[in-house]
């Protein structure tokens, strides 16, 4: 680990990350070390989900080696108000998606040539949705106006702020389209970046998040199930964990009734295909089981030939209230319980939100604000060029 200076800010700490995404070649040598070509990415991550981790995939598309730069929890709480995670843990959660090379904790909210140029980076990738300090000003104005800047396009459907609305509404039928509740509450109109939308599932949108890889011949095979929602530090452990015990980590996700079944009618907050994707963009997991069934049965475990399954310490709920699931690789002698030394859970999240319920209303709603009027200002902006 080292330690850098970055634009004046307090000591931004770099980490390395491995990475095994699949990514695109390079067309073109990078002007600035003449070999590997670096792409910055930085923001506050803050609840990261399969959109950041869709937007990293992109990024890491244009150039060789990704660099993640974090804002502190200092920097968000100045700009956007105080993160759901904290530095540490939204460092953690970066690390661990599978397009990231390089972490640095500590950069500067507004993106600055010298912070491109104290990383070695080539240019900085970003969505095509705009951010602005608490000013009002476009965060990577300098990076534009330097020609060192590229877009992507922006996951459509999930964004921090809408994760909380769901949170801060908690019902039933949040996941479904039936969602639109917080902006007929809240918003008289929407962001047209981060307010609430339904997500989309696409064949090809799995196959860019998969590695493609099956297990080698004589590989140790390893399964673990659940929910997997809102895809956080404490599941990464687990999964970090539950990876060492074997070379190939298949990962079962239950539906949306099931996970409702043993998880109560306000979960899962994220749907099926979204949480599919949140956990195909973590390095340690190389399958994912759709709809995996509640029971570990002796098909599955042929089918797949699993050699290891694995559990948290999390309590075990009995499927109808009295078969265990596991009882099956427990009878083989295969079942192992996993401490991922983490105590962060699914609820442990929503506590959060709801112990600072008006807070994060506020910070959702100055947010979703400020949003419209740039997209309302930009949509002026180009109307007079186009008059022009």
């Amino acid at each position: 680990m080292s330690d850098k200076q970055v634009n004046g800010c307090s000591s931004a700490k770099s980490y390395s990350s491995p990475c095994n995404g699949n990514t695109t070649q390079k067309q073109e040598e990078s002007p600035i070390n003449g070999k590997d070509v670096r792409v910055w990415c930085d923001g506050c991550y803050d609840m990261v989900h399969f959109g950041h981790a869709n937007s990293l995939r992109q990024a890491k598309a244009l150039g060789d080696k990704v660099i993640v730069g974090i804002h502190t929890d200092a920097e968000i709480t100045k700009h956007k108000g105080p993160p759901v995670f904290t530095e540490e843990e939204r460092v953690k959660m970066v690390k661990g998606i599978k397009w990231v090379d390089e972490v640095v904790l500590g950069a500067p909210y507004v993106t600055t040539l010298e912070v491109l140029d104290q990383n070695n980076c080539d240019f900085c990738v970003h969505g095509d949705d705009i951010t602005m300090t608490a000013e009002g000003v476009d965060t990577y104005h300098l990076v534009k106006s330097a020609n060192r800047y590229k877009e992507v396009r922006r996951t459509a459907g999930v964004s921090t702020t809408d994760l909380v609305g769901r949170m801060l509404l908690l019902t039933r039928n949040h996941f479904r389209q039936g969602s639109a509740e917080y902006d007929i509450e809240k918003e008289a109109a929407k962001s047209p970046w981060t307010g609430c939308s339904q997500f989309l599932p696409t064949t090809q949108k799995i196959i860019q998040f998969s590695d493609g890889k099956s297990p080698n011949a004589g590989d140790k095979i390893v399964y673990v199930a659940g929910a997997f929602d809102l895809f956080h530090v404490g599941h990464l452990d687990f999964l970090e964990k539950a990876s060492k015990l074997g070379d190939y980590l298949i990962v079962g996700l239950h539906t949306d009734p099931v996970v409702n079944s043993y998880k109560g009618s306000n979960y899962p907050i994220m749907n099926l295909h979204e949480r599919v994707l949140s956990v195909l963009a973590c390095k340690f997991v190389n399958e994912v089981v759709i709809g995996a069934p509640y029971c570990v049965t002796e098909e599955l475990l042929e089918h797949f030939k699993i050699d290891v399954v694995c559990h948290g310490r999390t309590p075990i709920a009995m499927e109808d209230g009295k078969i265990d699931p596991y009882a099956v690789p427990k009878t083989k002698a295969i079942f192992e319980l996993i401490d991922s030394g983490n105590e962060m859970t699914t609820e442990r999240i929503v506590e959060r939100i709801i112990s600072h319920r008006l807070e994060y209303e506020r910070r959702n709603q100055a947010k979703e604000k400020k949003e419209i009027e740039a997209f309302e200002a930009l949509q002026r902006q180009k109307q007079t060029q186009k008059a022009g």
